[in-house]
C-alpha cells in the first residue's frame, strides 16, 4: 500500500463522526401514499423527523444525527415568515460549537427558493444542505432514504465547508443558487443550468467545480438582522398578455415586480407603457426569463433598461429573482445598487 493511501485511511479512521442536525419542514420526503404503487399521488408532510431518522439506521455510520421538527407543511405553502423562522434557526445552529453541519428536509416545490434564501443570508462556512424527494417513503423505489443519507454525508464532510448552501438530490450536489426543479415526476428532477458542483458516490463526496457568486459569509445580507421582507410578486409573460396582473400586484402593495418574460426577458409592446408607469410611481421592475434552463437576461437587450430605469435578473429564474429582490430591498432603494446586487449574487 502506498504512503498516500495509508495516510488517507489513517485520516478517515481518526476523524470523529460529525454532529449533524436535521431540521424537518415537511414535504414529500415526509409523505405517505395509499399504496406502494402511489409515487405521484400521496399526502405530503405526514412523517415526523424522529421517525424518518429512526427508519435509517445507516445514518449512525455517517454522523451523529439528531432531528428537530421546525414545520410540517407542503413546500408550496411556504411563506416569507417561514423563510425567516427557518433561516434564523439555521443561523443559531451554525453558530453552535457542537454542530458541524445542518440538513433541511424540504418539499421539492419551493426547495430551490429556500436553498437560495439561506445561501444569501446564513453567515457560516459550515455545510448547510437542503434535501427532498420526488417519491414518498411508502412508494416502490422511493428516493428519500438515499437522498437523506447522502445529504447527511455531505453536511458532515469537511470538504463541503465554504461551498455555500447546497442541495443534494439524486446523488448530485448542487449549489443552492443554481439548482431548480425542472421535472415534477422523476427522481432526476433537480438540475442546474451550469451543472452540479459534485456527486455523492457510496458515501463519499466528489467535487468538480465551486460556486463563484457571493454567498453565506461573503454576503451583505444577514438573517440575524432581518425581521421582515418586502412584498415582491411575479407576473408571467405570454402571447396576448396584458398589464392587468402587474397593476393588480402593484395595487396589492408590491414593492417590486419580477417580469417572467419570454426569451431574453422580453416585454410585450402592450405591457411596456404599464410597466413604465408603475416604475414612475416607485415600483421596481426586474426583467427575468421564463426559460426553464439557463434563461440569461442581457441588460439593454430587447428593452432599453437604462432609459426605463429597470433592472435585469442576470441568469436567475423568476422565483430566485424574487428572493434576491426581497433581500436587496432591505438594503437599498436605488436602481443602480439593485442591478449591482443582481450581478454579484
Amino acid at each position: 500500500m502506498g504512503a498516500y493511501a495509508q495516510t488517507a485511511q489513517t485520516t478517515d479512521a481518526a476523524r470523529k463522526p460529525a454532529n449533524v442536525v436535521v431540521l424537518a419542514t415537511g414535504g414529500t420526503i415526509a409523505g405517505a401514499g395509499a399504496s406502494a404503487s402511489n409515487s405521484a399521488t400521496y399526502q405530503a408532510a405526514k412523517v415526523p423527523v424522529d421517525k424518518l431518522i429512526a427508519g435509517l439506521p445507516e445514518l449512525t455510520s455517517v454522523a451523529n444525527v439528531r432531528g428537530e421538527q421546525v414545520f410540517q407543511i407542503a413546500s408550496e405553502s411556504f411563506t416569507n415568515a417561514n423563510l425567516l423562522q427557518l433561516g434564523k434557526r439555521v443561523a443559531e445552529l451554525a453558530a453552535s460549537n457542537d454542530v458541524d453541519g445542518i440538513v433541511i428536509t424540504h418539499g421539492t416545490d419551493t426547495l430551490e427558493e429556500t436553498a437560495y434564501f439561506l445561501n444569501l443570508t446564513v453567515h457560516s462556512e459550515k455545510p448547510v444542505v437542503v434535501v427532498g424527494s420526488m417519491r414518498p417513503g411508502t412508494a416502490l423505489s422511493a428516493d428519500g432514504a438515499l437522498n437523506l443519507v447522502n445529504a447527511v454525508t455531505v453536511a458532515g464532510d469537511p470538504t463541503a465547508r465554504g461551498q455555500g448552501v447546497l442541495a443534494v438530490m439524486n446523488d448530485e450536489i448542487h449549489s443552492g443558487r443554481d439548482v431548480t426543479k425542472a421535472v415534477n415526476i422523476r427522481t432526476d428532477a433537480f438540475r442546474s443550468p451550469w451543472g452540479p458542483l459534485g456527486m455523492v458516490v457510496e458515501g463519499k463526496s466528489y467535487w468538480f467545480r465551486a460556486p463563484v457568486k457571493r454567498h453565506t459569509v461573503n454576503s451583505e445580507f444577514d438573517i440575524t438582522q432581518i425581521s421582515e421582507l418586502p412584498r415582491v410578486d411575479i407576473a408571467y409573460g405570454y402571447g396576448n398578455v396584458s398589464d392587468v396582473a402587474y397593476k393588480a400586484f402593484a395595487d396589492a402593495g408590491a414593492k417590486a415586480l419580477i417580469h417572467a418574460g419570454t426569451g431574453n426577458g422580453s416585454v410585450a409592446a402592450d405591457v411596456v407603457p404599464g410597466l413604465r408607469a408603475l416604475r414612475e410611481k416607485g415600483l421596481f421592475i426586474i426583467r427575468s426569463s421564463r426559460v426553464n434552463q439557463g434563461g440569461f437576461v442581457l441588460r439593454n437587450a430587447e428593452q432599453p433598461d437604462d432609459k426605463y430605469d429597470w433592472v435585469v435578473a442576470h441568469d436567475l429564474n423568476p422565483q430566485k429573482a424574487r428572493i434576491l429582490a426581497m433581500l436587496a430591498l432591505t438594503k437599498t432603494q436605488d436602481t443602480r445598487e439593485l442591478q449591482r446586487i443582481f450581478w454579484e449574487y
